[in-house]
């Protein structure tokens, strides 16, 4: 765990969830109108029927991580460590609403069962600790250790520091930083660095606003190490821009006691080393998840009957598996499938990207969709397990009218049991015109001959099909 210090120093995400826990809003009200006007729960801004439940010990480790970004934020207003932590601990119902605060703005990371890394409940609390402290100036620590109610107007109040012009616009002066030109007209060196990996002015701005700090990362010190050691790894420079716009936070960490590390870390749980440009291109958050993560996750696909070949092919291919919560995500939908008669560790190795879907919103619809065509549960589970991609399709764009439309086809519906990769091929440029030619042509081919084979094997298999039906006349 040494190596993940820099990113979670109060964190020990040792199995992140062990039963059932509700989500519970703190209610924030105030007999005075001027208290609180921003620091109000956001009930008006979010439905009530997006709460989910939440593992009592995730509850607890965002706790953790809530009272450290507190406690470094009272201690940056000029607080000891000794009031600071007084004041965390008489906290307890401002910590709460932190939380809420917290799973209102990434409701849709909570929705899919997906957990948040440090980095970003920091990059999601500390602007809104900022606005509080911008309102209420001086009186912030009483108006923490008070919440829900106002401060006791007689209690002598704790002061912070006087909130000073640089942290009232912090993104402001953060994006207005990477526009600034020297005295020969010249933007900042590491600005004009990453406009020459591709990445366009406002592209940075975007980033400095979603994330400050970047603004301030120096090019020899932190930008162009990652940057460089990205491109060693073999990450086109093209793709570049395009890691850093999804995790600016990388160029923070240390390579030698962070990065390369955790990097290692998973080379020894089985991804590919020589894929790491991809890996890293499609989930550049993988390198901030603690080590614990990694080893929950793992081990939930051992228990499912993987291999430990076949876990590192899974992490290689779909990282974002490691974002799933295992007993919110990853345990129940491997249960729904389960109670289709699916093979769980198939559908984990061919398809590990199903299980990131909303067992409500995406699982269920697709099944109920081929129920009502008249298949049966056992059917729906030999489809699935033959084709995982299956319930990643949309229904109404993709399931739909390729269903109608191969209703007029004249298969018998039990080729779709045999070959649901139908499913999967273009409507337009493959399934359309492959079945005309063959309709043309007076002869039948099994569906999976009609779609899956080549354009040349397809024209040999047509064309002896159309000569075997000529003997057969003769």
């Amino acid at each position: 765990m040494r190596a993940f210090c820099a990113i979670r120093p109060s964190l020990d995400l040792s199995s992140l969830s062990r039963g059932p826990f509700p989500v519970t809003r703190t209610q924030v009200h105030f007999s005075e109108k001027l208290f609180f006007c921003k620091a109000k729960f956001v009930d008006s801004e979010v439905d009530g029927s997006c709460l989910r439940v939440v593992p009592p010990t995730l509850i607890a480790a965002e706790k953790e991580e809530a009272k450290a970004v507190l406690t470094l934020f009272l201690k940056k207003q000029g607080l000891s460590n000794a009031v600071a932590a007084r004041i965390i601990n008489k906290s307890d119902l401002f910590i709460d609403h932190l939380l809420s605060r917290l799973h209102s703005v990434h409701k849709s990371r909570y929705l899919v069962g997906r957990e948040l890394t440090t980095l970003e409940i920091r990059d999601a609390l500390i602007p809104y600790l900022d606005s509080l402290l911008e309102e209420h100036g001086r009186i912030l620590a009483d108006v923490v250790e008070n919440f829900p109610d106002p401060p006791v107007k007689d209690k002598p109040v704790t002061q912070v520091s006087p909130p000073d012009s640089a942290r009232d616009s912090k993104k402001l002066k953060a994006v207005s930083r990477v526009s600034e030109t020297g005295p020969a007209g010249k933007l900042r060196p590491q600005v004009v660095y990453l406009m020459e990996l591709g990445m366009d002015l406002e592209k940075i701005k975007l980033i400095t606003r979603r994330f400050p700090s970047f603004a301030y990362y120096s090019l020899e010190g932190k930008i162009k190490p990652v940057v460089e050691f990205l491109l060693e790894l073999g990450v086109p420079k093209s793709d570049i821009p395009i890691i850093l716009g999804k995790r600016p936070q990388l160029c923070g960490i240390s390579l030698s006691g962070n990065l390369i590390p955790t990097m290692t870390f998973l080379e020894n749980l089985g991804v590919d080393k020589k894929r790491w440009a991809k890996v890293i291109y499609r989930f550049p958050a993988l390198l901030t998840y603690s080590r614990q993560k990694f080893k929950t996750t793992v081990d939930f696909l051992y228990e499912m009957g993987l291999s430990s070949e076949n876990v590192g092919k899974i992490l290689t291919r779909c990282p974002t598996i490691i974002s799933y919560s295992v007993e919110d995500k990853l345990r129940p939908t491997a249960k729904y499938f389960r109670s289709l008669g699916a093979d769980v560790a198939l559908l984990l190795l061919r398809c590990p990207q199903t299980f990131g879907l909303s067992i409500e919103a995406n699982l269920k619809p697709v099944t109920d969709f081929f129920l009502d065509k008249g298949y049966t549960v056992e059917e729906v589970g030999i489809m699935i397990s033959r084709y995982g991609a299956l319930y990643t399709f949309s229904l109404v764009d993709n399931l739909m009218p390729k269903w109608d439309f191969f209703l007029t086809m004249d298969y018998s519906e039990s080729e779709l049991v045999k070959f649901p990769q139908y499913f999967g091929y273009s409507l337009e440029e493959r399934i359309k015109p492959r079945f005309a030619v063959v309709k043309e042509s007076g002869v039948k081919l099994l569906l999976n001959q009609v779609l899956s084979l080549s354009s040349r094997d397809f024209e040999k298999a047509l064309e002896k099909k159309m000569k075997k039906q000529l003997t057969d006349q003769v």
